[in-house]
């Protein structure tokens, strides 16, 4: 059976909830932390099929994460959020490796075809 765990990554208490909510809704399980360091102390990269991760949050961004999982060599998906869609901030988010970067307020449809996308990966249906 494919992993179905999605670890979703953001200090903003009612995203997490939303995210958690509609993912569950959809059949997936839904891990949360509330920060980057948070998720540097409890997360099992291997155990998820991707994660959903703001960019600023107060401490770490998300970027900045995803920086220092690549330099440990975990290649976990990442589908970042922000409110920011500015050029640099896509930019930032394309250098980084992502499979999509939604702008707050995202639609729940665009979320679940981003995680659908890492789903349908032949390395991730296992």
């Amino acid at each position: 059976m494919p992993n179905n765990t999605v670890y979703v990554v953001d200090d903003d208490p009612a995203i997490l909830k939303a995210v958690q909510r509609l993912l569950r809704a959809h059949r997936f399980e839904a891990e949360v932390f509330e920060s980057a360091e948070d998720f540097s102390e409890r997360a099992d990269p291997g155990r998820a099929l991707c994660a959903v991760m703001d960019i600023h949050m107060s401490g770490k961004s998300g970027i900045e994460l995803r920086r220092e999982l690549v330099e440990r060599g975990i290649l976990l998906p990442i589908i970042f959020i922000s409110a920011d869609d500015s050029e640099a901030t896509r930019k930032a988010t394309q250098q980084a490796g992502c499979i999509a970067h939604l702008k707050k307020p995202f639609s729940a449809k665009s979320l679940m075809d981003a995680i659908g996308r890492v789903a349908a990966q032949p390395s991730r249906a296992q």
